[in-house]
Formats: structure tokens, sequence, C-alpha cells
């Protein structure tokens, strides 16, 4: 394999080197110039390319356009009157689409007759200027590029430090040592369902993310210590935003990969028009080889996933700007088991699972400018999220005993409306509300062991409501000292629980190389529905002791600190202290139950918020920037994620791997008129391995399922966890397309990570699972 992966990088090599004609292609740099709080337009800013003569002044709309500049990677300067300069740094310009981008400012702060000037030379500092510890943009490069990151904000944001992925199968992703269910996913604005295809109910990740990278814009991640808009998420926020398609001239993108067939398109409505169309649909490659019968993942399996996405933007001469955006994603999976009791070798061969999962947001922003130093921003939107699972198991005579059935269904609709004031160049408002309508239809029914009767334990079908507040006010002393302080307020109708959370920040720049910063926030988070809705049954009555839970809670307190070194290269580190109350746990005195451990909300035991935890750790980054064609980032973390359940005495959490370092890198070698370019990718992480409870072998064989030993819970540690993935690519430039031929390798190594140990009641054995083995990925994207 390694003689193949060696042939493979030597013919892209040699075809960068390939004799190219002298013609250099060229292409065109369009955009708008912003302020960054207000989103008001910049008339006269001047726009130049660096290192040529070419540049332009942006007009009363601060649009501007810069036709015939050369492809290949450019560095953007903007400067105007009253704004700080802003620099975009090595933005790719290919032959196939327009270059279209905002570029943000930021106003200067004046003091008395003195004008206080600083460049912005930050690169990924955040979107949202009022998250400023523990927050970073990603941009949608970064996703395409990193290695086994295959367009998934989620896989991507396991290069980032205090973060790692909790199965390789999945993109759920583990932030600080806490449960992956704490992570919240918003989208212009509005809180949205999980993203992603084959998501369990309560989760905040799954296989495949249903969001195409043909949509996004740079967008923000946080990990802790949020600014006062966020609100219902304890370990992490994804803040996405959605691109503009173009709106002068149609463009379109065609990909064929392992993960499947997307085609995209985007352009005006009619020619001259402000108003654009972007949609992304992509359906399963898998399914396709399915039909015409090549089942690549093996003999009685069928995966089958599909989605679609789009952003409209209809602007208005008076009455501001109209979006309609959406994204839904249809994702099956079943398995028939092995009807041959000769090929029996685990417990699983015996069983056949059907699983589906489906997710649908359908939304409306209108963004406007009430006043010259006024934005109201106001969304409106229509989710649904579908899961289903259904379990049968092959008897000795191959006829099928169903074993566990379960339906969720959760329809939402939100409204969600943002102000942004601006007193003075010192002084920002940002205040809102969130408001969502919640109507579920939730069943599950299942037997423990074969000989047991099937009974019901959930039959939901209710309605409820939750509501949110939130303001924040931002004051820049001056370049030096910003202050910020506001609330959050959180409501939910079913029980009439609430909680208002106060949040602060402080930053200092002693000079434009260092950066002191420190954040402190009380959070909350509602829990999983499913969770609420628990039915115990008794012979006279069916109780439903968790309706009147409350949230869970968490103080966040962070400590940072940031060095720039140079343009490109850059060094961050963050101490922080997270304190989690009000955790359910079970209400049996003995148990060493909580929630901080599960992935999802499929609790079926009675609970109380008495739980506590605490998470504290150091997290160091060390990131080049891409320049010269290359570009790095080193981060490594050590932490401590602990728990305290019923029982008071205090345990490893699942998640506490206790360090996890992370190293991706990578270099392009472009051809001299950058006709080609070859680019190679790498990843490299080593952790820590997670917790998991010792199995009581003879108590196991007694109950013919797996039993294990609380007193010991979370006592071992897995090996530890080690993982290399490689990605190669090939961009070819013509003379109106682009196209990018890819491969990645995920776990490159092929090494065998321990996930966990499971009894296996077939073979009256503990046997050991492993997460994913190599994964290759590849794929062609045309773009023209």
């Amino acid at each position: 394999m390694t003689h193949r992966f060696t042939m493979f990088i030597c013919m892209l090599l040699y075809v960068c080197k390939l004799p190219l004609s002298a013609q250099n292609y060229t292409q065109t740099l369009r955009g708008q110039v912003i302020e960054k709080q207000l989103q008001k337009p910049i008339p006269g800013a001047t726009i130049r390319i660096e290192g040529s003569t070419m540049g332009t002044v942006s007009d009363l709309q601060g649009k501007f356009t810069i036709p015939n500049v050369p492809i290949g990677r450019i560095t953007v300067m903007v400067s105007a009157i009253g704004y700080k300069e802003s620099v975009l740094s090595n933005l790719l310009l290919q032959s196939g689409k327009e270059l279209v981008i905002n570029i943000p400012m930021d106003e200067k702060l004046v003091e008395g007759k003195t004008i206080l000037i600083k460049a912005q030379g930050r690169k990924n500092k955040p979107m949202n200027e009022l998250s400023v510890v523990s927050a970073r943009a990603f941009s949608v490069e970064e996703t395409q590029k990193y290695a086994a990151a295959v367009n998934d904000p989620g896989r991507m944001a396991t290069n980032f430090a205090g973060v790692i992925s909790a199965d390789d199968g999945n993109n759920n992703i583990v932030i600080r040592g806490n449960s992956p269910s704490g992570l919240l996913w918003r989208m212009e604005g509005i809180d949205v369902p999980n993203p992603n295809h084959f998501a369990n109910s309560g989760s905040s990740g799954g296989g495949v993310s249903i969001l195409s990278a043909q949509l996004l814009s740079n967008s923000d991640f946080v990990t802790g210590a949020f600014a006062a808009e966020y609100g219902n998420a304890l370990s992490g926020v994804f803040d996405l935003n959605l691109r503009k398609g173009n709106n002068q001239q149609r463009e379109y993108t065609v990909q064929a990969g392992v993960l499947g067939l997307n085609v995209a398109a985007e352009g005006p409505f009619k020619k001259n028009s402000e108003a654009s169309y972007l949609i992304n649909y992509r359906y399963s490659t898998l399914n396709i080889l399915e039909k015409i019968g090549l089942n690549i993942m093996g003999e009685g399996t069928s995966t089958n996933f599909q989605d679609l996405s789009y952003n409209i933007v209809l602007p208005t001469k008076k009455w501001g700007t109209f979006s309609l955006f959406s994204f839904g994603g249809l994702s099956t999976q079943s398995y028939t088991g092995i009807k041959d009791s000769s090929k029996w070798t685990t417990i699983f061969d015996r069983y056949g699972n059907n699983f589906k999962s489906n997710t649908g947001v359908w939304g409306m922003t209108h963004r406007i400018h009430i006043h010259e130093n006024t934005l109201l921003k106001t969304a409106v939107a229509y989710s649904v999220y579908e899961n289903k699972f259904i379990q049968n198991y092959i008897q000795d005579d191959y006829t099928f005993k169903n074993m566990f059935n379960e339906s969720y269904l959760t329809k939402k609709i939100t409204l969600s409306s943002t102000l942004n004031h601006r007193f003075s160049s010192h002084t920002l408002l940002r205040t809102g509300i969130i408001l969502n309508h919640y109507d579920f239809n939730f069943s599950q029914t299942t037997r423990e062991r074969t000989q047991d009767p099937l009974k019901q334990l959930l039959g939901v079908h209710e309605q409820t409501q939750s509501g949110q507040a939130f303001a924040q006010l931002q004051y820049k002393w001056n370049d030096k000292w910003n202050l910020s302080g506001g609330l959050h307020a959180l409501y939910l109708a079913l029980n009439q629980r609430y909680s208002i959370e106060p949040r602060a920040s402080l930053t200092y720049t002693s000079n434009p190389k260092n950066i002191f910063a420190m954040g402190f926030g009380k959070h909350s988070q509602l829990q999983g529905f499913g969770t609420y809705f628990t039915e115990i049954n008794s012979p006279t009555s069916t109780l439903r002791p968790n309706e009147s839970l409350d949230f869970s809670k968490a103080l966040h307190l962070v400590a940072s600190y940031q060095h720039q070194f140079s343009k490109v290269l850059r060094m961050k580190t963050e101490l922080y202290y997270q304190h989690l109350y009000q955790l359910p746990v079970s209400q049996h005195s003995t148990s060493t139950f909580c929630t901080v451990n599960t992935q999802d909300d499929y609790i079926r035991e009675a609970l109380q918020n008495k739980g506590k935890g605490r998470n504290y750790g150091l997290e160091l980054t060390l990131e080049k920037s891409l320049s010269h064609q290359f570009y790095y980032m080193v981060t490594s973390s050590i932490y401590t994620s602990k728990y305290t359940p019923a029982n008071g005495i205090e345990y490893n959490t699942r998640y506490n791997g206790g360090f996890v370092a992370n190293i991706v890198a990578g270099k392009d070698f472009a051809s001299a008129n950058k006709r080609r370019t070859v680019g190679v990718n790498a990843r490299t992480v080593y952790a820590g391995g997670y917790r998991s409870t010792p199995i009581d072998l003879e108590q196991s064989k007694v109950q013919e399922k797996t039993v294990y030993i609380d007193a010991l819970t979370n006592s071992e540690q897995v090996p530890n966890y080690f993982r290399c993935d490689l990605r190669f690519s090939i961009t070819w430039n013509r003379k109106r397309t682009n196209s990018t031929l890819s491969l990645d390798l995920q776990n490159a190594s092929n090494r065998k990570n321990v996930y966990g140990r499971y009894y296996d009641a077939h073979l009256g054995q503990i046997k050991t699972y492993y997460q994913t083995p190599l994964i290759p990925i590849l794929n062609y994207k045309l773009e023209f």
C-alpha cells in the first residue's frame, strides 16, 4: 500500500510539472465593503490587490469590481476614511467561478482630536465581535482542505484545541470533556436541528453532514464562555452563515465521489437583478452502486441518503433584504441479519435493523436598517426532525421476532429577532428574542430479552413552548480596552423552569502583537425532550417522573493570551474551568448514572437534578496561516473531566481522556502560471483513551446482557488513540472551468483504535469493538 501511495504522489507531482501554455488565465474579483457591526455599505473605500497595480473604489452601495485578475492566491487591502484598514490574505482565485466577497471594516475609535488606528491583522478572528474568548472563525476552504474534514464542519473542528471526535464512525465531537449533546447548531441566527444524516434523537452529530460547503460562508465555532445571544448549550456553538449566490452570472458545480453525486447552481433570477439563488442537491453514491448490484457495505446492508439545500436572496430598495433558506436530508440504513446459523460468530449476526433519520428546515430572514445606527434582523423557520429504529431478532428457526421499535417526530416553529444599535464608535448594544413552539410524537416498545414480552416504554403526543431573551452591551474604551457584559434568559413552558444567566468579557491589547482576554458566563441547557417524557408504567398508572426536571447548568471561566509572531504566525493559549451543576442523575442513591456521559436522549429512568461536574484544562495553539503555499496548526490540550452522581462519589466522565494533541499541515505545489496545483495535506492526532467500566462476566451470563460493575464506573481507560489522515488533490484551471480530483485517506495507518467492550450472549464472552479502519474517499469536482 505504501508503494501505491508513493506512486500516486509522484504522478501528481509529474502532472504538475508538465509543459504548460504561456497563457495566464484571469478571473473577476467582486464584492461589497460593509461596516462590520451594522452591515452598512461603505462608499469610497479603496480596494487594491497587494503586489500589483490593480485596484478600484467602492460605489455608493459599497460594491466594487476588479476584472482580469490573474488566477492564484491574492491578498486584498481595503482602506476607508474613518475605518481601520482591513486585510484579506490568501484568497483563492480560480478560473471557473468569480470570487465574490464581503469585506467587513471596523470604525476607528476617536478620543478628542486623537485618532487611534489599528490594522485588522488577526486571521480567524471571530465573525461575531462579541465572542472574545474560546472562539474562532473557520472558512469553507478549511473544511475542504484539511485532511479528513471532507467538507464537514464537525470533523473539521476536531483539529482545534480541546476538541476530539466522540467516535470515528460519526461526527459527534467532545469539547473540553463535555458530552457531545451539549453542542448548539445555529444558522442565520436561528437555532436549527442537528444537521447530519444518520443522527440519533437528542444528539448533535451523525454519520455524514447534510450541509453543503457550496452554501456555507465563513462562520464561527465557540467552545466556552459564550456571548449573551447564545443559549441552550453547555459545551459549544456552531454559528453558521450562508453564502449569497452570484447575482451577475450563472455558475455551476458538479461533484462525484464516494459520499455522493452533487449538483450546485447559482446566479441571478434575471439580467441586472440584485436577487440571486444558490442551490445544491446530493444523492448517495452508495445507493447508486447498490442499484447496479455493487454493495460495498457488505451483504444484507443498505445505506442511502440524499439532501437538498438552498439560499435565495431578495433585496428591495425600501424594505430591506429578504432571504429564503433551507436544508433537508433523508437517510436510511438497514441490515437484514444472517439467516445461516453456521455463520453466526457474534450476537449481532442474529439481529436485523432498520434505521431512518430525516431532517428539514425552511426559513426566511429579513434585514433592514431602521435607523442610520440601527440594524434589525428577523427570522422565522419551520423544522422537522424524524427518527425511527426497528430491530428484529433471528430465531433458531430463522423467523424474525420484533425486539425494539422507536419513533421520534419533532416539529418546531421558531421566531427570532435581533437588534443592533450603535450609540457611538465606543458603544454597541445587541438585544433580541428567540421563541419556539414544539410538537412531539414519541413512541417506544422493547423486549430486554428474547423470551420477554414486548412492552411499551413511551407513548407521547404533546406540545410546548420555550423562549429566550438576551442583551449585551459592548464598550470599547480605546483600542486597548474592550469590556462587554450582558444577560441571557431561558424559559420552558412545559414545567415553568427558567434561568437568568450573566455573561461578561474583558480584552486588553497591550500592543498589536499581544492580546489578553477573560470571559465568564453562566449557561444552561434543556434536557432532551425524550428525557422529559420518560414514562414509568405500573399496573394502575403511568408516571412521568422527569417532566419537572430543571435545566443542566454550567459556569464557564476562561483566561486567554495571544501573541502574533508575524503576519502569518500566531500562538494562543487558554486556561479554563467549568463548574457543572443540576446535572440529571438517577433517583436511586447508589446509582452512578449521569447524563454527562451520554450522546443522546435515550434515557428511560427517573432522574433528579442533583449531579455536578467539573472540567478544567490548558490549551495551546500554534498556527501558521497559509503563506508561500504552506500552512500548519499544532494544538494540544491537557484536561480533566469529572462528575459526581447520586451516590456522592466523584468519577471520571466517559470522555476524560486527559490529553489530546493534533498536527495538521499542508503544502500546495503550483505551476508557474497557476494552471495546475497539487495539494498534499496531513493530520495526526494522539489522545488519551476514553474511560470504560469493567464488565461483570458472571452476572452478564445470568442476565444474558452486558452488566457493568457500577462501583468501578469509568475506572478503566482504553488504550491511547492514534490516527493519521492524508489528503492528496490536484486542481486544473482551464479557460472557463476549474476541476479538482482529491483522495482522502481517513485513518491511513489503519490502526485499530479500541472503542469499548461488550458481553456477547451468543459466545458467552466479553468482546472488544473497534473504531473505523482505513476509509478512502475519492472525489472529483468541476466548477464552471
